[in-house]
């Protein structure tokens, strides 16, 4: 079971609840990120 995060207000949303729509539950905003667990290093050019 993945978990998401709101980008607003930082609360945890479970997938079950993304899929039913694409806000946050607790502010309404559209922006929703899936966590990570493993750093991801990014080379600039």
């Amino acid at each position: 079971m993945s978990s998401y995060k709101c980008f607003s207000c930082n609360k945890t949303i479970s997938d079950s609840q993304v899929s039913k729509r694409v806000r946050c539950l607790y502010c309404g905003s559209k922006i929703i990120f899936k966590e990570r667990n493993v750093v991801t290093n990014v080379k600039a050019r």
